[in-house]
């Protein structure tokens, strides 16, 4: 990775609160364009971590430069050059859709100018230029969710920071996002976004997993699984799951529950399933299905956190 292409980097990133330790010692690299996840379970350590990357909580120790700015001593330039959308989406509910738009456009002193055409781009993206009198607080949560986007880069920034951005909105919002975030990494914008959602990790073009403050694995989606999952995966659909899970377990079989199934990591898939099948048998538990599958990045965190 080409330094000159870099636009945020950490080393030794840190924060503790008091004798809690929320970020401990990560390094990150993230390159123009790239849309990089953060991913992790709550209080992992993700908020804590953009928040220090946007200016807005000093490290405990390490350093780290966003944009080319320094974010222990420049952290207010890293402000006017960068977008932050967090997870309660930072809309002011009581304004209506135009009045948050002209809000923001003051708060990051969109040039005079330029503002008319760039809140028509708001209303066009957020699919509300229809709706620019409606009050923010009776917007479905999807618009809501486009608008905070939009207005969080009403000043056309180079780096993005989305903390949360799908929490709370209906899957489809959510496919609708991500196809919003592809369109603006393909015009060179760097995307940085945390997220609990391990099916979002895909979509990333690299990510970094963080567990209890500390990064346990980096790559491409594509190479975490091949590094990481050198096992089978085995899907199981079966009745009394939560007692079938414990009962897999105790025979040594590592199985977690995922949804209302059951992933099984195995040696050999071939060996496994008829075993598991009997021993489900003579607990008198059906099983519906038992099937070897791709394994997903869900699969990988929870092998990796087992181990840290």
């Amino acid at each position: 990775m080409e330094e000159n292409n870099i636009t945020v980097r950490v080393e030794g990133l840190t924060r503790r609160f008091g004798s809690f330790t929320a970020v401990d010692n990560i390094n990150l690299k993230i390159k123009k364009g790239e849309i990089f996840g953060f991913l992790g379970p709550n209080g992992s350590g993700k908020s804590t971590t953009i928040k220090m990357l946007c200016g807005l909580l000093l490290p405990s120790n390490g350093k780290g430069f966003v944009g080319g700015y320094d974010i222990m001593k420049e952290s207010e330039e890293i402000k006017k050059n960068i977008g932050y959308m967090s997870q309660k989406f930072s809309l002011y509910d009581d304004l209506t859709v135009e009045e948050n738009i002209d809000f923001f456009s003051g708060i990051y002193s969109v040039l005079n100018n330029k503002k008319k055409e760039r809140k028509e781009w708001v209303l066009e993206m957020a699919g509300l230029k229809d709706r620019r009198d409606a009050i923010t607080k009776t917007l479905p949560g999807g618009f809501k969710q486009r608008l905070a986007l939009g207005c969080a880069i009403l000043h056309e920034p180079p780096i993005i920071f989305l903390d949360e951005p799908t929490s709370g909105v209906d899957p489809i919002s959510r496919r609708n996002f991500w196809n919003l975030i592809y369109e603006m990494s393909k015009a060179g914008i760097t995307i940085f976004v945390t997220t609990h959602y391990m099916d979002e990790a895909d979509y990333c073009n690299r990510l970094s997993l963080i567990y209890r403050g500390k990064v346990i694995a980096e790559g491409t989606p594509r190479e975490m699984k091949e590094k990481y999952m050198t096992k089978d995966i085995l899907e199981i659909e079966t009745e009394r799951f939560v007692e079938a899970m414990e009962s897999l377990n105790l025979k040594g079989i590592e199985t977690a529950i995922f949804g209302g199934l059951l992933h099984s990591t195995v040696d050999n898939a071939d060996r496994s399933i008829p075993e598991i099948k009997k021993i489900l048998g003579e607990l008198n538990i059906k099983v519906m299905r038992v099937e070897k599958i791709v394994p997903s990045l869900e699969d990988v965190f929870v092998k990796l956190i087992e181990v840290s």
